[in-house]
């Protein structure tokens, strides 16, 4: 048990609810077909109708929808502690591609045993749709970003939303967190051009605010970051657990 009680998604999940032994054992059985996917290749794929669903326990995954002319907007990325593909087990079809961006290990979840645990752990449900509901919160502000930001904010308040969601998980601070995504990802996440993400990267470092560098951010006057960014982060809910 100890192993499930240390990963990722049992810290994410513990910020909403305090898990019993049994819903820690639900999750130790959701976690037993463990596998690596290698980086550029497709997990789960715009259009797939297989149902696949994965709880990424190490690496970074981004969720992408790719467009007729070969673009992509890149919707999000994935951390250790959450879950892919989720939509994908509910509905028919599924609606953007899951890429690994380094080496990774996730745990396959059959939709079987994904929606048995459902049934039987209405309190274990219960977060995981608190987690899916924080990641349609994040969207919103990504969309929000892309439309109303001018770039420095856009790139400020997505990385303190990164750094916020790997804090979470043990994985970052206020002092920073290492990010292996490159210019050429944040471009398509935020709608800009890689010269622009590089330019902007420029501006908010020479400004004493925050560097990106070498795979690492990290977090010079976060304060004014925040102020900068506008960021309130009551929409990502981890301040402690709603369930007893």
């Amino acid at each position: 048990m100890k192993s499930v009680e240390l990963s990722p998604l049992t810290r994410k999940l513990s910020a909403f609810v305090a898990l019993s032994d049994v819903e820690l054992a639900v999750l130790e059985r959701l976690h037993q077909r463990r596998r690596s996917f290698v980086a550029g290749r497709d997990m789960v794929h715009q259009g797939q109708t297989t149902q696949a669903a994965y709880i990424l326990s190490a690496g970074w995954v981004c969720s992408y929808k790719l467009q007729a002319d070969g673009t992509r907007q890149i919707v999000d990325f994935q951390v250790p502690g959450d879950f892919l593909g989720l939509r994908s087990v509910l509905l028919r079809t599924s609606d953007h591609s899951f890429e690994p961006i380094v080496t990774i290990e996730a745990a396959e979840v059959l939709t079987n045993d994904l929606l048995d645990a459902f049934a039987q752990n209405p309190r274990l449900a219960t977060a995981i749709l608190w987690a899916a509901s924080r990641d349609e919160a994040m969207v919103v502000e990504h969309l929000v970003g892309i439309g109303r930001r001018d770039a420095d904010a856009r790139m400020a308040h997505f990385l303190l939303e990164l750094g916020s969601r790997l804090a979470l998980v043990g994985m970052g601070s206020k002092e920073g967190f290492d990010c292996p995504v490159t210019q050429y990802h944040l471009a398509d996440t935020l709608g800009l051009s890689a010269v622009h993400v590089n330019r902007v990267l420029r501006q908010l470092r020479e400004s004493g605010l925050v560097t990106f560098r070498d795979g690492h951010v990290t977090f010079h006057d976060y304060g004014g970051l925040v102020e900068l960014a506008e960021f309130d982060p009551a929409y990502l809910d981890q301040t402690g657990p709603l369930l007893a």
